[in-house]
C-alpha cells in the first residue's frame, strides 16, 4: 500500500484541517499544477517550465530537482507527485535526440492520468527576453483561439479544452474592465500551435469605452503536436459528471427564447367575461333602445325554457 493511503485518522489539528482540504467538495478547489524537469532535460526546457510557472503563480508548483521518468510509459511516479502536492494539472519537459525539446501537458483524474499531450518547442522567447512591464501575480487571462484545427480535429479539440483547464484560473463572479489585464492567444496553422502572451493596454479614446492595444510580453512559443494519450469516451464523460446537488433544478412554465428573454406561462380557471368589470365611460353605455331588446330576448329564452 502507497504511503499516503495510509492515513486513516488525523492525531493534530492541523492534520486535520490538512485532510478537510483535500476531501471531495462539491464545489472543488482551484486546479493547481506541477512543473516537472525531466532527468535530461537542458536549459531551454528549463526556463519554459519557469516562465510557464511565472505565468500560473500562485496555482503551480516548480520542482527544482530532476525527475528521471517517461509519462507515456511509466505514469506512477506522476500519479505519485499528484497526490503528494494535490495538484490535478501537470507538465513534464524532457530532451532526446528522438524527442529533443520536449513538453507534455497533461491532467489527472482521481490521481490517475486522464488525458496528456506531448508537445515539441521548436522556438522559444522567454519573458526576460522581452523588456516590458509585467503583470502581476496571480491575475487571470483572457484566452483566445484561433485556427479551424481546434473545432474540428479531435485531438486538437482536446488539446484547446486541456489549455482551457491548465490556464484558465480561478473562476470569478464578476469581471471589470481594469481587472482585464493580458490575453494568452493561441494559433492552429497548418501543423503548428502559436502560443504568445500580450499585455492589455487601456489608452484614452475620447469615449466610455478605451482604446485597446496589445503589447507582446512573453513567453513565445512555436509548438509542433507529437503524441497523445486521450482518454475514452467513458471515462471522459465519467469525470465531467456534475454532481446532482450542483444542478440547477428544472422550473415549471418557464421557458426561454434564442436572445435570452424569459417567459412565463399561468395556468387560470375559465373566466365568464359578460361578468368581468370594465371601466365605465359614457360611450360604453347602452341605450334605452339597446335595453329594451335585450331584456325582451331574456323573456323570451325563459318562455322556452318553461
Amino acid at each position: 500500500m502507497d504511503a499516503l493511503d495510509r492515513v486513516v485518522k488525523p492525531k493534530t489539528k492541523r492534520a486535520k484541517r490538512f485532510l478537510e482540504k483535500r476531501e471531495p467538495k462539491l464545489s472543488e478547489n482551484i486546479k493547481n499544477a506541477m512543473l516537472i524537469k525531466g532527468g535530461n532535460a537542458n536549459s531551454l526546457v528549463t526556463q519554459v517550465l519557469r516562465d510557464v510557472y511565472a505565468l500560473k503563480k500562485p496555482y503551480g508548483v516548480l520542482y527544482k530537482k530532476k525527475n528521471i521518468t517517461r509519462p507515456f510509459e511509466d505514469q506512477t511516479s506522476l500519479e505519485f507527485f499528484s497526490k503528494k502536492s494535490d495538484c490535478s494539472l501537470f507538465m513534464f519537459g524532457s530532451h532526446n535526440k528522438k524527442r529533443p525539446n520536449n513538453l507534455v501537458i497533461g491532467r489527472m483524474y482521481d490521481y490517475h492520468v486522464l488525458d496528456m499531450i506531448e508537445l515539441g518547442i521548436e522556438k522559444f522567447v522567454s519573458l526576460k527576453d522581452i523588456k516590458n512591464s509585467k503583470c502581476p501575480e496571480g491575475t487571470k487571462p483572457m484566452l483566445i483561439f484561433a485556427g479551424d484545427d481546434f473545432d474540428i480535429t479531435e485531438e486538437y479539440r482536446r488539446l484547446k479544452n486541456l489549455l482551457i483547464d491548465f490556464f484558465r484560473g480561478p473562476t470569478v463572479p464578476n469581471i471589470r474592465l481594469a481587472g482585464l489585464e493580458y490575453v494568452l492567444h493561441f494559433t492552429a496553422l497548418n501543423g503548428k500551435i502559436y502560443f504568445r502572451s500580450y499585455k492589455l493596454l487601456l489608452k484614452k479614446s475620447g469615449c466610455k469605452t478605451p482604446r485597446i492595444e496589445l503589447e507582446e510580453m512573453g513567453p513565445s512559443l512555436d509548438l509542433v503536436l507529437r503524441r497523445t494519450h486521450l482518454a475514452s469516451d467513458d471515462l471522459y464523460k465519467l469525470s465531467m459528471k456534475m454532481p446532482k446537488a450542483l444542478k440547477p433544478k428544472k422550473k415549471k412554465n418557464v421557458s426561454h427564447d434564442t436572445f435570452g428573454t424569459t417567459y412565463g406561462r399561468i395556468h387560470m380557471q375559465k373566466q365568464d367575461l359578460s361578468k368581468l368589470q370594465t371601466r365605465k365611460m359614457k360611450g360604453l353605455k347602452k341605450r334605452p333602445a339597446e335595453r329594451i331588446t335585450e331584456d325582451q330576448e331574456k323573456r323570451s329564452k325563459r318562455i322556452k325554457k318553461d
